[in-house]
């Protein structure tokens, strides 16, 4: 049997893929050019949403939506403490103080009722945040009504962070559809549902808000001379009215965007087989996946599963020795707040205690749509050596 290394994700490349690329190069224009749009259009479709704006990363697309809803110094911003460091990072771009609010055990994902709690207990201190972004982890939507719920009650605007989850969806609206947010943002990266090889998107609704981060991701720019603040410019003239960024995707991402885009259905039909096929296999096993509540469609961008015995030593021997035979195992994530960083801004151990029992007994398992049968039974096998 082959010992080669099997990462926990990677990307599927087609050649559709290839000759959308090829087109696009060929084409006279590489960036700022027509399928820049037709892709945002697409998004639009798929997601159920009225804008998209498509950017460079998912950090970017998190960053200017911040910017668009008006964070900014001495302002707070909440998120999940088990997550990329993006989702919190773009608030601290922004000058912003950041906080995170726990998990549910059982699916990893920002608790609503320990929202609820630290919101009771801001609005009476005055530090209410003014964005809170829920993470949906491994493709599994938070309970969006009731973070929706809670904003209305106590003011703050959301940011779904979908990095893991497009193409699911949350009491039958589709993920970025933000019918329960004011944006969501998709990762485009390779390891991710779908790619573009790098490359982020953030959907809403409100056309100001779409507006404003196209206008951001280009250096602040204005160029149709109706919203100029001087009048009688010549052509050639552009304007900045903000202090914008250069996050623009160009062309050739975009392409590959969409066409990967063509066959996301495809692509998370498979995931959820994988996924099925774990439930099976590991069933006897100490361990657990994370839970998908019923009223959520997972996109399955992660496999998931939390060994019963919550040891960080164990912990580690697991994950080293299935690293050791060459099965890519990764842990997504060790909390944010445990980060130097975040230490260093006052953070400290026991300040999330589910998050960082989630972190000494969870462990990524490979899931992509090329992975082989051989592949799946070896990390199933060395599952079984290691905890039969």
């Amino acid at each position: 049997m082959s010992n080669s290394f099997i990462p926990y994700s990677r990307q599927s490349i087609n050649k559709d893929d290839i000759n959308s690329v090829v087109e696009v190069l060929k084409s006279d224009f590489l960036t700022q050019g027509p399928i820049i749009e037709r892709f945002e259009t697409a998004i639009t479709q798929v997601v159920n949403c009225k804008y998209s704006v498509a950017v460079n990363s998912g950090t970017s697309a998190l960053h200017i939506s911040c910017i668009a809803l008006g964070l900014t110094t001495g302002d707070y911003l909440w998120t999940s403490p088990i997550t990329f460091v993006a989702s919190a990072n773009c608030g601290l771009y922004c000058g912003a103080k950041v906080d995170f609010v726990d998990i549910d055990p059982k699916t990893g994902l920002m608790c609503p009722e320990k929202l609820r709690e630290k919101l009771e207990s801001a609005n009476a201190s005055g530090t209410l945040p003014k964005i809170v972004i829920p993470v949906h982890l491994a493709g599994t939507s938070c309970d969006m009504p009731k973070i929706h719920e809670l904003s209305e009650q106590y003011g703050f605007k959301i940011i779904e962070d979908a990095s893991h989850a497009i193409g699911g969806s949350c009491h039958n609206y589709q993920t970025g559809s933000c019918n329960y947010s004011d944006i969501t943002i998709f990762s485009l990266h390779p390891v991710k549902i779908i790619t573009s090889g790098e490359g982020g998107i953030a959907s809403t609704n409100t056309q100001e808000l779409a507006e404003k981060m196209r206008c951001l991701r280009s250096h602040g720019i204005i160029k149709d001379s109706r919203f100029f603040r001087t009048s009688n410019q010549g052509q050639w003239c552009y304007e900045q009215q903000y202090l914008g960024y250069n996050y623009r995707m160009c062309d050739i991402l975009a392409a590959l965007g969409l066409s990967q885009l063509n066959r996301l259905k495809i692509i998370i039909k498979k995931r959820k087989e994988i996924i099925n096929m774990y439930k099976t296999r590991l069933s006897c096993l100490p361990l657990s996946l994370l839970e998908v509540p019923d009223y959520v469609e997972s996109s399955h961008h992660l496999a998931i599963i939390r060994l019963n015995i919550k040891d960080a030593e164990f912990h580690r021997y697991i994950f080293n020795s299935l690293r050791a035979q060459n099965i890519g195992v990764q842990v997504h994530y060790t909390p944010v707040h445990l980060q130097p960083y975040f230490r260093d801004l006052g953070f400290s151990n026991n300040d999330f205690p589910e998050s960082e029992a989630y972190s000494k007994n969870a462990i990524s398992l490979p899931i992509y749509p090329s992975l082989s049968s051989e592949e799946f039974n070896r990390v199933i096998e060395q599952l079984e050596i290691l905890l039969c």
